[in-house]
């Protein structure tokens, strides 16, 4: 029997965590690991007391129409990546790799073009993470360098600033 990878056994263990995620769209499920322990788990769902989308049935952001990766304002969700560093301590954070899985709510799928949005982007790296580990496939995987966030700024217009 051949051993699984230390990436995709982590991934395994984020893609678990996101089974317990209530996001009618898409769901997602993170973990941050520093020398090779688990600091804290994070899954997309509304805050804690507030309902969620599978117990109220229904997606505002569907029912609006939004496009995917647009006016995450409206939703109630708190992202995966975001519920993650809320549980950890910046202490153990510094240095340590965030693995993210994600897959659609309606098919069960990987999501291909899975990454964080601009928001989660922001809390990763003033979190102090270095990497982040994304699944594209049951078994392949993308590393970001966090700094690679830091120095292509998406809030900059056109290039500006």
């Amino acid at each position: 029997m051949e051993r699984i990878d230390k990436e995709n056994y982590y991934l395994d263990i984020a893609e678990t965590v996101l089974e317990r995620a209530t996001c009618l769209r898409r769901n997602y499920g993170a973990i941050i690991v520093l020398n090779d322990e688990i600091v804290s788990t994070g899954y997309s769902g509304a805050p804690r007391g507030r309902a969620n989308c599978v117990d109220l049935g229904y997606c505002i952001r569907e029912q609006l129409k939004v496009p995917s990766g647009e006016r995450y304002e409206l939703c109630r969700s708190v992202h995966a990546e975001a519920n993650a560093i809320i549980s950890a301590a910046r202490r153990d954070m510094l240095g340590a790799t965030m693995y993210l899985v994600g897959r659609d709510a309606k098919t069960g799928e990987l999501v291909q073009d899975a990454t964080s949005c601009s928001m989660c982007r922001r809390l990763i790296i003033n979190a102090g993470l270095k990497r982040v580990v994304i699944r594209n496939t049951e078994d392949s995987y993308t590393v970001v360098n966090v700094r690679d966030w830091v120095f292509e700024d998406d809030s900059l217009l056109n290039g500006l600033g």
